[in-house]
């Protein structure tokens, strides 16, 4: 059976909408996907009961708000009902929230495509560890499911007793779905009060919640969501927000109205309404945020009182502030010190930026490939070499993922910036700012009465392609990445002799690494540009006194002939930013069509 299914570790996805058409709104799936459907449900089955050894597993399914989700659930849970696994199903659920919530229990099916258009859709997989199964547990199931789809008979005779299982069952879990789903509201909140202090500690969480509420009771600060029908309008965020004293104002709770990708060209809705808000009164409105459709990332709006306009927070710079935020409160908290060992952990393409601000608190930094699972894995093997990691990401797509959690989360983000604004100075000590003006050496920029804008200055400076940019992918014909790299290596190699003497002059640029980045594993210095295989593949620029000036980087799609490509350089300088983006584009293509003549 054919199935059209990009496979990758962060998800299945495809064309869920029967039409075909990525834009189509209807919620009904063909036959096929509803045997694609099963055939997902069973690979995952088996899997939780070999990881498991349990004959009952329970697993929980959620979906998002995706028209297409409600059948696709349908399908999958009714297999599920035909086995002796015990379903959860939450209706719609964030992603952070039935993640959590599986953490008591031993799976989850997420059926989400992120991101993507509407009439997409798809599946994650993950255990009660927290966050989506790695690439090596991903190829297993992949493996299982391809199989599975080609024994047409075998897969005929799951999706007809999936369809006459007992009807009595199927009523009883989609009857508990309220049930389940306050009960993964309830654990999430637990959850996402020891992600926010970093403690298991019932009180110290309610020692720091009750400072926070005896601030905003005296300083009101007030936060909009544009919901865009995502899953979060079904999650704690209002109540959460309220009982915390905070403000929060939100559009587009119910119906998805605009492109769901939090990027620029999205997140105007909600500047739109912070402005609109702002200029009936709520002077209180400082930030905003507008979430995925799974509702696991959020980047920001914030309120620029200088200007007096809603501005958009970069990608990047939602990362860097989160991750200096975060480690500023380990920091007052003590965790810091020179008997620690503290690490940031972040995807290759992520901006220099982080290594300035892990060097100003003196913590190591590492780097994985793209893709979140890369990330959280390199964290865990990173914490059991006895490192204190609480804050990684992808810093080339915004948001965090903080300790415990294991995905990307938009209150971790806020309370991040929440915590930047409201933990400041005592008597006795620094406020999370103020530490960072210290060790950044900018404590002249520090003041008492400081807004997000102040904090925002005295990041690191660096121009930095947007991921969402045009400019950011450039499209190939050969399909084998290391034969492309191997060619790029070679002109890349020519160019710098031609260039170097020019490059030195205009820019500093004095000398080059290459390095790759591979799953969890980084390797530096790198002589052969192929190694890196389908993994990231950055060029770092030094200048005369041997610190990182720039670099560029790329990586090619798993499911496109594209690459993607970005440059950092550092400073505020569009142009040099521009002019390198340009030059190692034309180098790729060049590449390219050496590659295949080859």
């Amino acid at each position: 059976m054919e199935h059209n299914m990009i496979l990758s570790a962060s998800g299945w996805r495809k064309v869920f909408a029967i039409s075909g058409n990525e834009q189509d709104n209807k919620p009904e799936i063909s036959q096929e996907n509803r045997c694609i459907s099963v055939a997902a449900a069973k690979v995952f089955y088996d899997y939780i009961i070999d990881k498991t050894g349990k004959t009952d597993p329970a697993i929980a399914v959620g979906i998002d708000t995706r028209p297409t989700g409600v059948a696709i659930a349908d399908a999958m849970i009714r297999f599920l009902a035909a086995t002796s696994a015990k379903v959860k199903y939450c209706g719609i659920s964030s992603a952070p929230e039935i993640m959590a919530y599986a953490k008591q229990l031993d799976g989850f099916i997420y059926i989400s495509a992120s991101h993507n258009p509407v009439g997409h859709n798809g599946i994650k997989f993950g255990t009660n560890e927290g966050g989506v199964l790695n690439g090596t547990e991903n190829a297993a199931l992949v493996k299982n499911f391809l199989t599975l789809l080609n024994e047409e008979q075998k897969l005929y005779q799951l999706v007809k007793s999936s369809d006459d299982c007992n009807p009595d069952c199927i009523k009883d879990i989609y009857d508990m779905r309220e049930t389940e789903k306050n009960s993964s509201l309830k654990v999430y909140e637990s959850f996402i009060h020891e992600t926010i202090t970093g403690s298991k500690d019932n009180e110290f969480n309610k020692n720091y919640f009750e400072s926070l509420k005896s601030y905003t009771a005296h300083n009101s600060l007030g936060i909009v969501c544009d919901f865009n029908g995502s899953s979060r309008a079904h999650c704690i965020d209002k109540d959460f927000f309220s009982k915390n004293k905070i403000n929060f104002y939100s559009i587009n709770n119910d119906k998805i109205v605009h492109g769901i990708i939090p990027e620029a060209e999205n997140l105007v809705y909600v500047a739109n309404e912070m402005e609109r808000l702002q200029a009936e009164g709520h002077k209180e409105v400082l930030l905003g945020y507008m979430p995925d459709c799974d509702g696991d990332r959020g980047n920001i709006v914030f309120w620029n009182e200088k200007n007096k306009k809603a501005e958009i927070l970069k990608a990047q710079e939602v990362f860097a502030l989160s991750a200096m935020a975060e480690t500023a409160f380990l920091y007052y908290q003590g965790k810091i010190n020179k008997d620690t060992k503290t690490a940031v952990v972040v995807n290759d393409p992520t901006s220099m930026r982080i290594d300035k601000i892990c060097t100003s608190f003196n913590i190591d930094l590492f780097r994985a490939e793209v893709g979140e699972a890369n990330v959280v894995n390199l964290a865990r093997e990173k914490r059991l070499q006895d490192y204190t990691v609480r804050i990684m990401g992808e810093g080339s797509n915004g948001g965090n993922i903080t300790h415990p959690a294991a995905v990307r989360d938009p209150l971790n983000t806020l309370f991040a910036l929440i915590k930047l604004l409201t933990v400041k100075d005592t008597q006795d000590k620094k406020g999370l700012f103020h530490i960072w003006c210290t060790l950044s050496e900018q404590e002249n920029l520090y003041r008492d009465n400081f807004s997000l804008s102040d904090v925002i200055a005295t990041l690191p400076a660096f121009t930095t392609t947007g991921v969402s940019e045009k400019r950011a992918v450039t499209k190939v014909t050969q399909k084998d990445h290391s034969k492309l790299k191997a060619a790029y290596q070679h002109v890349f190699e020519k160019e710098w002799e031609k260039k170097k003497a020019a490059l030195k002059k205009k820019y500093d640029i004095s000398s080059y690494e290459a390095i790759c980045n591979n799953g969890t594993t980084e390797t530096r210095n790198v002589n052969d540009f192929s190694i890196s295989g389908k993994g990231g593949l950055k060029i770092l620029f030094k200048d005369s006194k041997n610190d990182q000036l720039a670099f560029i980087w790329m990586r090619g799609s798993g499911t496109e002939p594209v690459f993607r490509v970005m440059c950092d350089f550092k400073g505020d300088n569009k142009k040099a930013e521009a002019r390198l983006l340009a030059w190692h584009t034309k180098m790729i293509q060049k590449a390219d069509k050496l590659s295949i003549r080859v």
